[in-house]
C-alpha cells in the first residue's frame, strides 16, 4: 500500500518544479498562478496575484472556469510545501494542461526567503 508521502514522491518524478531563485520569472512568464491550499491558509496570507483553488476541488474548478480551460495555459501552483501542489500539477497534466509548474518548497520556502505576501486586511470600526 502507498502512503501519502509515496504518491508526493512519485509525482515529483512527473512534474516540473521551479526553485526559489528562478520563481519570480515563471510567475511572471505564467497566465496563471494557482495556491491549492485549504482557503483559510488562502485567506491568512499568499502570493501576490495568486488565485485559490482548493486541492480539493482544482480539476472541477478548471473545467467550469472558461478562462481557465485552455490546456496551453502556463500555469504555476504551490501548496504550503509542495506535496500538494506536486499532485495537483500530476492531475493537471492527466488533464491535458501542458505547461504545468510547481513551487519548491511552497509557500513556507516563499516566506522563508522574505518574499511579498498579500494579507487580509481586516475592517476597522473607528
Amino acid at each position: 500500500m502507498k502512503t501519502a508521502h509515496d504518491l508526493v514522491t512519485l509525482a515529483k518524478t512527473r512534474i516540473q518544479e521551479v526553485a526559489l531563485d528562478a520563481v519570480d520569472q515563471a510567475i511572471q512568464d505564467a497566465d496563471v498562478l494557482l495556491d491549492v491550499r485549504e482557503a483559510d491558509e488562502y485567506a491568512a496570507g499568499h502570493i501576490p496575484g495568486a488565485i485559490h483553488a482548493s486541492r480539493g476541488m482544482l480539476e472541477f474548478k478548471l473545467s467550469s472556469s472558461p478562462t481557465l480551460s485552455s490546456r496551453d495555459l502556463k500555469i504555476v501552483l504551490y501548496c504550503k510545501t509542495s506535496g500538494r501542489a506536486a499532485l495537483a500539477a500530476c492531475a493537471l497534466h492527466d488533464m491535458g494542461y501542458l505547461q504545468v509548474k510547481s513551487i519548491a518548497g511552497g509557500f513556507d520556502a516563499w516566506v522563508g526567503a522574505g518574499k511579498q505576501v498579500v494579507q487580509p486586511s481586516l475592517p476597522s470600526f473607528e
